[in-house]
């Protein structure tokens, strides 16, 4: 990079949707980024769009520092293990090494994913994750913006799956009827991607749902119609979570991080509208869409 490039944005999470999302909005906008990846192989698709690629450990804080240093800003996220027991602890650690890596690389913004939810103290599962992500980059007083994700649409991938096979919807929602905020991953990269382009840099925190709220009925009414055929809703009693979930991987603790999520999500504990200070943003990808573009053969197989 010559003296006279621009510095670029730092991307993590490339291999990721919202990551890839949000480097791809970047590179179209003409802007100048460094993805940030574990392993130099992920990052060539990248270099041959442009990119400079950097390879860094989310644990290692030399690498970090360096992937960092002389950016305009960073897109950063804490990535959950949730095959690991001691995911929570992992990702305090993680939290704790963005966060003084960014102090030592003096970025001058970040945008950190988090996730709707992240204002509550308890009774959030997996989202206590990014309440410590949130909590970690605050505490090094970076301008940094909280973008905090509704449910993401393409959580339903697995479901319509079974869908498709079956004629049955499987969720953990309940109830059926009722509507959540949901969002699709692309414009949560591309959101990202708008907020550190802003001239503007404070602390703030931004919720991102999508242009209408969702029920597993009006998902189940979609594949339907793709379908062309009826396909049936079923609402998994929690007693049967476990066994729905035994092909994820999930360790115990990550299970019981699930289950205080979910039960969060369907008492209304974990709301969008539970932090009454944020900013409300929102997406323009409808779950039709998301729907219409998976890949059919995939989620047939």
């Amino acid at each position: 990079m010559t003296a006279s490039s621009p510095l670029p944005y730092a991307i993590f999470g490339v291999t990721g949707r919202t990551g890839a999302a949000a480097a791809d909005a970047l590179l179209r906008a003409g802007q100048a980024v460094r993805v940030v990846v574990r392993d130099p192989a992920q990052g060539r698709p990248w270099a041959e769009r442009g990119a400079e690629v950097a390879v860094a450990d989310l644990t290692d804080l030399d690498a970090m520092v360096r992937a960092l240093s002389q950016a305009r800003g960073a897109y950063v996220i804490s990535p959950q293990h949730y095959h690991r027991e001691d995911l929570f602890e992992r990702a305090d650690l993680i939290a704790a090494t963005t966060a003084r890596a960014a102090l030592a690389a003096h970025v001058p913004k970040l945008v950190a994913l988090s996730s709707v939810g992240a204002d509550r103290e308890s009774g959030t599962g997996w989202i206590g994750m990014n309440r410590m992500f949130e909590r970690r980059l605050a505490e090094t007083g970076v301008p940094t913006a909280f973008l905090r994700a509704a449910y993401f649409m393409e959580n339903w991938v697995p479901m319509i799956g079974q869908a498709m096979r079956s004629g049955t919807l499987p969720t953990f929602l309940a109830p059926p009827q009722r509507a959540i905020p949901m969002v699709a991953t692309v414009d949560v990269g591309s959101s990202a991607a708008a907020l550190l382009r802003e001239e503007r840099s404070w602390t703030r925190v931004v919720t991102l749902s999508g242009p209408k709220d969702y029920a597993p009925d009006d998902v189940a009414a979609i594949v339907s119609s793709m379908l062309q055929k009826p396909v049936d809703v079923a609402v998994l009693p929690e007693a049967e979570w476990p066994k729905a979930l035994a092909d994820a991987g999930f360790s115990k603790a990550a299970l019981a991080g699930f289950t205080e999520m979910t039960r969060g999500l369907n008492c209304s504990h974990i709301d969008v509208k539970s932090d009454p200070g944020v900013e409300e943003w929102a997406g323009t990808t409808p779950l039709k869409r998301v729907i219409a573009d998976l890949n059919p053969s995939s989620l047939s197989t």
